[in-house]
């Protein structure tokens, strides 16, 4: 499996299960999506920003629910084999991404696995193992958080001397040797995960003294 990253911003997920699995996948995608969850019952858990529909949709129910929410990714996760094969069916016979949390392998050519994601916006780091061990990939995951930690301020300062560097007309390679200084510099990320309130400021301010030390190096003779 090749990893993808797919924009769901305005989509619908259509979530089948309300026990912790639909919740978990619930939350992954609720800070996009308008997320549905179908279920006869919900567990006591967190469901994020989601629509709970209360409903028993049998294996010949499902294709109604996929007509009515058209969604762009489909998620299997109840705790009936036959309604999931029939959610993965039905959303493959439509082109659907689809994702059955009961099942690793043999999966269709729409048949997606969601990762474990660390963040750190607009850096998103994803771990998976196909669906064969989630509990590796979560673990993976908690070790890449201290990696990650103050990434997403390192990466908008990055992104916004790249761009002030090109408007300037800086030397194409000129330019990919400062932001490439300013990237790797600890001082920066040192700056990134001080954890106050004016990170990116913080940052930033590393950044310009990368910068000047650049420019001082690259004037001697």
């Amino acid at each position: 499996m090749i990893p993808l990253i797919h924009d769901f911003d305005g989509e619908t997920v259509l979530v089948f299960g309300g026990g912790t699995v639909g919740a978990r996948k619930a939350r992954r995608f609720d800070r996009e999506a308008r997320v549905i969850v179908v279920s006869p019952t919900f567990a006591d858990a967190d469901f994020g920003a989601s629509e709970r529909l209360r409903a028993a949709p049998g294996p010949d129910d499902v294709s109604a629910w996929l007509d009515a929410a058209d969604p762009a990714l489909t998620v299997a996760a109840t705790d009936d084999r036959e309604v999931n094969a029939a959610v993965e069916r039905a959303a493959t016979a439509r082109g659907l991404l689809v994702n059955r949390a009961d099942r690793s392998g043999d999966r269709g050519p729409t048949g997606v696995v969601v990762p474990a994601t660390v963040e750190d916006d607009p850096v998103s780091v994803a771990v998976t193992t196909g669906g064969t061990s989630p509990a590796v990939s979560r673990r993976l995951r908690r070790e890449m958080e201290s990696v990650v930690d103050g990434a997403g301020a390192v990466a908008t300062v990055v992104g916004e001397l790249r761009t002030e560097l090109k408007a300037e007309g800086v030397d194409p390679n000129a330019r990919r040797d400062a932001v490439r200084a300013v990237a790797e510099s600890p001082a920066v990320w040192a700056a990134a995960r001080t954890g106050d309130a004016g990170t990116e400021a913080a940052v930033r301010d590393a950044a310009d003294r990368v910068l000047a030390d650049e420019d001082e190096l690259g004037g001697e003779d």
